[in-house]
């Protein structure tokens, strides 16, 4: 059975109805162009990725903090939108976190680590995504580390490697 997609004028409706900013619009917007290009490179469902980039940070009109995937997908349930939608929003974070790494960021003790080809596209195009700017991932890597999130550099560094290998070509070479 497959669950029906929400439209992109549906995601950026939510967006708007959920408090979120222009900014974090604007943010969207870009991520979704980013992982629609990579998403065009691999067999992964290009309607999914674009809505789950879309609507990946809904959370963020409630908080800001790391909070804010499992806010967002307390906000997609509520809403009603498919559980594929939700587990993109919800995993999100960076390249995803373990149960350890969630229970001591103060999210409930789960894995949030991206498993699908979708979860893992939206994930890294955010990851690559600066506001509205792209950056190559050398320049993500530093910043995490310079935070001290260096099993967060790793894990990044990694699916950057994992996407780039599935594409054929290196992510940081596209526009």
């Amino acid at each position: 059975m497959t669950e029906v997609l929400p439209t992109r004028k549906d995601c950026l409706s939510l967006l708007k109805d959920t408090n979120c900013s222009e900014n974090v619009i604007a943010h969207c917007k870009a991520v979704e162009n980013l992982a629609i290009k990579i998403a065009k490179m691999t067999d992964a469902n290009k309607e999914l990725v674009s809505r789950g980039a879309l609507i990946h940070d809904i959370g963020r009109g409630r908080t800001h903090g790391v909070k804010h995937a499992y806010e967002g997908a307390k906000i997609a349930k509520k809403l009603g939108l498919p559980d594929n939608i939700i587990l993109i929003i919800e995993r999100h974070i960076g390249a995803g976190l373990t149960k350890d790494e969630a229970k001591s960021v103060g999210l409930p003790a789960k894995d949030y680590i991206p498993i699908t080809l979708e979860e893992k596209i939206v994930a890294h195009a955010d990851n690559l995504i600066d506001e509205n700017e792209k950056k190559p991932v050398a320049v993500v890597v530093k910043r995490f580390r310079k935070l001290g999130y260096n099993a967060a550099a790793d894990k990044i560094l990694a699916l950057h490697k994992e996407l780039s290998k599935i594409c054929k070509k290196d992510l940081d070479s596209i526009k």
